[in-house]
């Protein structure tokens, strides 16, 4: 089986995320896409980030229905701050017949250099990259990173969980970028509203 790993905080999973997941498992090579809530970016900040079992609560809301979706908490249990790579190996001993492949929006493209042996991840998983703007070019040369390809004819969303998270402060309606569970879930539990 091919399963796409889609890493984030998902802080709040949103349409955005679903569309891209969903366009994945039904016209790209995959079988599934495991949406793995990851506890900290080491990247980014944490100031606003949710615990994990809200996120992880969020993404379970937001794929129900769909057995083709799933969410992971696999990075949970790692040793903070995680790295891919070592998610990576952990998914790789759990889950030896499977085939995982990352998929990863092009801003983290641009960063992957800077992630902990990123070398590695190339040369023995294949990367997906959807591209947020058209035209997008990897700054990875095919032939020389022949694991990575960017996706074309996908569809483009530029929402953002930042986007969201600011519109709720500003108390704006979000009723159309977020599933009608996940925005009862945030409703209920008050969040991002400061």
């Amino acid at each position: 089986m091919k399963i796409g790993l889609f890493f984030g905080s998902f802080n709040p999973i949103h349409v955005g995320h679903l569309i891209l997941a969903n366009h994945m498992v039904e016209y790209g090579p995959l079988d599934q896409v495991w949406l793995v809530v990851s506890p900290h970016n080491p990247l980014k900040k944490k100031k606003t980030l949710l615990a994990d079992y809200h996120r992880l609560a969020m993404v379970e809301l937001a794929i129900t229905g769909n057995d083709k979706l799933r969410a992971s908490n696999i990075e949970f249990n790692l040793p903070q701050p995680n790295y891919t790579v070592v998610t990576l190996a952990k998914l790789k001993e759990k889950y030896p017949d499977y085939n995982f492949v990352l998929i990863m929006g092009e801003d983290n493209l641009l960063t992957l250099d800077k992630w902990y042996n990123y070398e590695q991840i190339i040369e023995n998983y294949e990367v997906i990259v959807y591209p947020r703007n058209t035209g997008f070019k990897s700054p990875f040369p095919q032939e020389k990173c022949p694991n990575i390809s960017v996706l074309e004819n996908v569809p483009l969303m530029n929402i953002s969980s930042t986007f969201i998270r600011r519109a709720i402060k500003e108390k704006k309606s979000v009723k159309y970028v977020l599933t009608d569970g996940v925005l009862e879930y945030i409703e209920k539990m008050n969040f991002y509203k400061k």
